[in-house]
């Protein structure tokens, strides 16, 4: 078997850095080259880290600081714009909580576990082509490796490379808003996050004694990328979502009255893809966003790209190289596809016109019975990963 001595990982979000941990576990020494010039700090809202992701996490060890940045989130809600509980969701009692956490925060404890560990981080090297896995950058310099990983987010370069046809990002229907904001005289939610459905659209908010935290997916017929959105004040977009949740019987008014237009988070349209064709060509190959992109709405993107990023490693340090990829996919492809097509679904009740919306209200009470046991939708949790067994023998037991 050629040996793996070491890996280029383009991109320091979340997928990058731990799958820089991953390798470095099983022997391979990795890089990661980030566009950004430094820090992602503030950048991105809040997210669920799922327990299939903290499980992964701690399979090399890295949940602990994870841990510590977040809070629990131990249900949701779901509840219509009446303020009536639709049902409530929870995962199985055996699996560890669910955290919210910011994504910066998230970053930035990944970031510095992956320091602590001596993996080398370069910022402000944007790709603009590769050479199989030797990697050009915009400021001509280049990075070469045995594999090179592309953890480039949902427009990524390297997908692009690899496969020129590479289907786009899909357009949700839905902008994203987010912000934390002062939870004094709110009543406190405890550590359940409740998701409205509200009558203009859907909103999420978490209140506790010493904080609060509210999101907020707005229909928009046009797709806006973050950069367009950004363009219109903070204050614009924070008259509108209030203005939008003004008919509902939540806390939602009052707490974006309370957000500094200087906290607001804004995402701009939520996408996905629902298929990536190819996920690796030679000695390159995708990870997290680059090769399955669910819109935030699954809660599950940033517990799916650490799942994979873990998964590539333990087939790299067992297979050989072409080996290891073809079974990184096909022990990751239908899983992820099952969550984003579920996301998408979820995506149009939050987009529904006022028909859909009557509709949703009336039904969702029926369907949320249906799933009021935990485990019929403990498939996306309870993933765990035995990072010490030979890939190979997973592959012979199926």
């Amino acid at each position: 078997m050629e040996k793996i001595g070491k890996a280029v990982v383009i991109g320091g979000g979340i997928g990058g850095p731990v799958a820089a941990m991953a390798l470095q576990k099983v022997g391979i020494e990795a890089t990661v080259y980030e566009a950004y010039d430094g820090l992602a700090t503030g950048v991105g809202g809040a997210l669920g880290l799922a327990p299939n992701g903290r499980q992964a996490l701690a399979a090399i060890g890295a949940e602990e600081r994870v841990v510590a940045a977040g809070r629990p989130m131990r249900s949701m809600i779901m509840q219509s714009w009446t303020g009536k509980q639709l049902g409530e969701f929870t995962a199985p009692d055996r699996l560890p909580e669910q955290l919210l956490i910011w994504r910066s925060d998230l970053y930035r404890a990944l970031y510095d576990e992956a320091a602590d560990r001596g993996i080398r981080i370069e910022h402000g090297k944007r790709l603009v082509s590769l050479d199989g896995p030797v990697a050009t950058f915009a400021d001509g310099t280049t990075a070469a490796g045995d594999i090179l990983i592309g953890a480039d987010g949902i427009r990524s370069t390297v997908r692009h490379a690899i496969d020129p046809n590479a289907p786009a990002p899909r357009y949700a229907g839905l902008l994203g808003f987010g912000a934390r904001c002062s939870a004094e005289g709110l009543v406190p939610t405890g550590p359940k996050m409740h998701m409205v459905f509200g009558k203009r659209a859907f909103f999420g908010y978490q209140i506790e004694p010493d904080e609060a935290g509210w999101f907020a997916n707005l229909p928009h017929p046009t797709p806006m990328r973050a950069a367009e959105a950004q363009a219109t004040p903070a204050e614009e977009w924070l008259r509108r979502i209030a203005e939008t949740a003004s008919k509902d019987r939540t806390p939602m008014v009052d707490m974006i009255r309370r957000t500094r237009p200087e906290d607001l988070v804004i995402t701009g349209g939520l996408e996905d893809i629902p298929s990536v064709p190819v996920w690796h060509r030679g000695n390159v190959v995708l990870l997290g966003d680059a090769a399955h992109a669910t819109s935030p709405s699954s809660g599950q993107g940033a517990s799916l790209a650490i799942e994979s990023a873990v998964q590539l490693a333990r087939g790299l340090r067992d297979l050989p190289v072409q080996a290891a990829f073809t079974e990184y996919e096909r022990m990751r492809r239908e899983r992820v596809e099952r969550i984003i097509k579920m996301a998408s679904r979820t995506n149009a009740d939050k987009a529904a016109g006022p028909v859909g919306r009557l509709l949703r209200d009336m039904l969702m009470p029926i369907a949320m019975k249906a799933f009021a046991d935990p485990e019929k939708f403990a498939w996306q949790f309870d993933y765990p990963i035995e990072f010490d067994a030979p890939v190979r023998e997973m592959v012979a037991a199926r």
